[in-house]
């Protein structure tokens, strides 16, 4: 039995080697200079793949379509594949590679029209201590699987729900392992009538003075269409999301957000290395599980 376990390891590791090896011989290597040079940066009006809204893309900003993203976060940075990113807004000339540089990404869930009649009954002190508990219940999971224990700080930025312009903006301050420089993850949530834009900045805490000075612009470039506004919702006609302003803030629904906040701790360092083979392994997981 342990000679055909051993058999069977050595194998999927063969097969995970010539996977990766495959797709670093097609990958020629580039330099940060020219990964950058092959990127296409949009400034103006631009119309989101999602067909319910347009961007206006702030000045000092730059905007990737969801081709050009889904390259820089699924081949550069390493994330798993995700078909609803819309795109990516940065800072003007900081590009995707650079130290101090850091990106918003953009996203649409159509999961209905989300009833925020709970919006001020919600204690978020009691909802952070009950994050922070389920947090660490998952650390044991997450050493586990091989990743570092993530430490829920506390809030970056308190909770705050714009009942008026039907925006919901929170913040966490994450710790990853021993680093010493926590992450930030910064998230807006734009309600719209079947459903909201997703607004999650990837960067560090140094950042955070940054990310907030930026926060109301960005919010400012998003407008739905006639029709698609969370004025526009029909009672008894249009699909009504299971989850109300509390539950986005908990973060269950969008679990899959959190995946960002895992690889920022460390494409700055492996980016390049990830475009050159590491993709393939997560490929060859995703199509063998």
């Amino acid at each position: 039995m342990k000679k055909l376990i051993l058999i069977l390891f050595c194998f999927l590791f063969l097969s995970l080697f010539a996977n990766a090896q495959k797709l670093e011989d097609d990958t020629s290597y580039l330099s940060d200079d020219e990964v950058e040079a092959s990127l296409n940066y949009q400034t103006g009006i631009i119309e989101l793949e999602s067909g319910n809204a347009t961007l206006t893309v702030p000045e000092g900003f730059e905007f990737l379509n969801k081709e050009q993203s889904r390259y820089v976060l699924e081949d550069l940075w390493g994330n798993p594949e995700d078909s609803s990113i819309l795109g990516l807004l940065l800072p003007k000339g900081r590009g995707v590679l650079k130290e101090n540089s850091w990106v918003f990404v953009l996203s649409f869930d159509e999961m209905g029209y989300v009833k925020d009649d709970d919006a001020g009954n919600i204690d978020y002190d009691e909802l952070l201590e009950e994050q922070q508990k389920e947090n660490r219940d998952n650390n044991p999971e997450r050493i586990k699987m091989g990743y570092q224990p993530i430490e829920f700080v506390g809030w970056a930025d308190a909770p705050y729900y714009d009942k008026d312009n039907k925006v919901l903006h929170w913040a966490k301050e994450l710790k990853f392992g021993e680093d010493s420089l926590n992450t930030l993850n910064y998230n807006l949530r734009i309600l719209g009538r079947k459903g909201l834009f997703m607004l999650n900045a990837v960067a560090s805490m140094n950042e955070l003075p940054e990310v907030k000075a930026n926060v109301d612009d960005i919010l400012l470039c998003i407008k739905f269409k006639e029709g698609h506004q969370y004025a526009d919702y029909i009672p008894d006609v249009d699909n009504v999301a299971a989850w109300t302003i509390g539950g986005l803030v908990a973060g269950k629904i969008l679990a899959k957000a959190g995946l960002f906040v895992l690889i920022a701790k460390f494409w700055k360092i492996i980016a390049l290395a990830v475009a050159a083979g590491g993709s393939a392994i997560w490929k060859y997981f995703r199509r063998n599980d």
